[in-house]
C-alpha cells in the first residue's frame, strides 16, 4: 500500500507549470487543480480546501508547529492529545512529520496501516486516539523516506482526504519544522481552526518562532498560543527551579504578537521516559491544561 501511496503522491505536486500563463481569460477559478495557485492575483487561500473522506466527521484541526527541530513539538502534540482524550473527546492525530515521525514511538503503536475500499484505516492507541504516519506504512520504521517536498505534501494531503478517521471531535495536526512544503500544504487544504507554537527558551528560537506566526498571520489562521518546552528543570532535593538553556524569553514574544502563553514545560526525565517507551497516555501532571481549555474553546 506505501508504494501506491507513494504514486498517488506525485500526482499531489501540482503536474509541473502550465502550458501558458494563467491570465484572467483562461483562469477556470478552480485553484485546486490550478499549477499555479499562489501565483495569481486571484488567489485565495481558503479555495484550495480539500474535502476529506465522506466517512468522516472532523469538528476542529488543530495544527502544533515550530520554526525549528528539536524543541519538542512531538511531545507537545502527543500531550494535548492526551489531555483532550482525558476529557472525553474523540481524538486523532495525523504525523504530517513525514521525514522524521515520531507519533507511533510516542503511543507505541507499531501495527501496520491497512485499507479497506472506503479509504485507509488509522491505528488506535490504548486508549483510543486514532493515528497516522508514515511509519505505520513503511516495512521496516528505520528505513527513511527519500522523497522531495511535493510528494511528500501530496501523501500529507492523503492522510486528510483518503484516512477513515471517523467522528474526530479534535484532530491534532503533528508538523514539520519551518515554513515549507508540508506546512504551506496543510494550511492550505486543510480547514486549521488554529494553531499552537511550540518553542523553547534559547534566543534564536524566538526569531524562528517569529516566522512561524507571522506565516499563520499570512494564511489566516489564528494563534491560539505558544508552548515553551526546556522552560526550566525542577531539581528533586529543593524544589528549586533552575533554567538550564537560560532565561526565558516566550514572555515577550507573546507580548510582541499579542499572543498567550499557554504553557512553560519543565525537563522532566520521567516525561522521556515514558514517551520513549510508548508510554505517553500514562504522564501525570496538569502543565497544558490552560491550552486544552483554550482548544476547548476555539
Amino acid at each position: 500500500m506505501f508504494e501506491e501511496l507513494k504514486k498517488l503522491g506525485c500526482e499531489g505536486c501540482g503536474g509541473g507549470a502550465p502550458e501558458e500563463p494563467v491570465t484572467d481569460e483562461n483562469c477556470t477559478h478552480n485553484c485546486s487543480s490550478c499549477p499555479s495557485a499562489g501565483g495569481c492575483g486571484s488567489f485565495d487561500p481558503k479555495s484550495l480546501i480539500e474535502e476529506t473522506n465522506e466517512h468522516n466527521s472532523i469538528k476542529k484541526v488543530i495544527a502544533v508547529v515550530s520554526g525549528k527541530g528539536g524543541v519538542g513539538k512531538s511531545l507537545v502534540t502527543s500531550m494535548m492529545a492526551v489531555t483532550m482524550r482525558r476529557r472525553g473527546f474523540n481524538v486523532g492525530i495525523m504525523d504530517a512529520d513525514v521525514t522524521g515521525p515520531s507519533i507511533p514511538k510516542a503511543f507505541g503503536v507499531t501495527e501496520s496501516a491497512g485499507a479497506v475500499e472506503e479509504g485507509i484505516v488509522p491505528l488506535y492507541t490504548s486508549t483510543g486516539i486514532a493515528s497516522m504516519s508514515v511509519n505505520n506504512l513503511l516495512e521496516d520504521a528505520t528505513d527513511p523516506v527519500l522523497w522531495r517536498g511535493p510528494v511528500i505534501a501530496g501523501l500529507v494531503k492523503q492522510f486528510w482526504t483518503d484516512v477513515l478517521w471517523g467522528d474526530i471531535d479534535y484532530l491534532f495536526v503533528d508538523m514539520p519544522p519551518g515554513t515549507g512544503d508540508v506546512p504551506l500544504t496543510v494550511f492550505q487544504s486543510l480547514p486549521v481552526d488554529g494553531i499552537i507554537v511550540v518553542t523553547s527558551p534559547q534566543d534564536l528560537v524566538s526569531m524562528v518562532v517569529a516566522k512561524a506566526i507571522k506565516m499563520a498571520e499570512m494564511m489566516d489562521i489564528p494563534v491560539l498560543g505558544l508552548v515553551e518546552n526546556y522552560s526550566y528543570f525542577k531539581c528533586p532535593d529543593c524544589g528549586s527551579e533552575i533554567s538550564i538553556f537560560g532565561e526565558s524569553h516566550v514572555d515577550e514574544v507573546a507580548e510582541k504578537f499579542n499572543i498567550p502563553v499557554l504553557a512553560k514545560l519543565p525537563i522532566n526525565p520521567e516525561l522521556a521516559e515514558k514517551c520513549d517507551g510508548g508510554m505517553i497516555e500514562t504522564f501525570e501532571g496538569d502543565w497544558l491544561d490552560k491550552a486544552a481549555d483554550k482548544v476547548e474553546n476555539v
